[in-house]
């Protein structure tokens, strides 16, 4: 599987787990490192970045993004093997 395939699958399963949620694709030439996909979903967000699987390369400074916009909202590296749990987390902090 391609990383754009999981990330379109999982664009979709956001949308029908959080009916009316947005979900934007980022440019990473913009800000080196960040996240691929911020989700608005009420009065929450969350960063995501895709990988096509756990032992995926992973670029400068994603860590730190995905560090820092955790500690203010919700921010993980999601790929197949840990998808549920991380839509599981992300529900929760939506919860809160």
């Amino acid at each position: 599987m391609r990383e754009s395939d999981f990330q379109h699958s999982l664009i979709y399963e956001i949308k029908q787990r959080f009916p009316g949620a947005f979900v934007m694709k980022n440019d990473s030439r913009y800000i080196q490192g960040i996240p691929d996909l911020t989700i608005l979903y009420k009065n929450h967000w969350a960063c995501l970045e895709c990988k096509v699987d756990k032992d995926a390369h992973r670029q400068p400074n994603q860590e730190h993004y995905i560090s820092k916009m955790n500690e203010m909202s919700f921010a993980s590296f999601v790929y197949p093997e840990n998808k549920e749990d991380i839509l599981d987390a992300m529900e929760q902090a939506f919860q809160h």
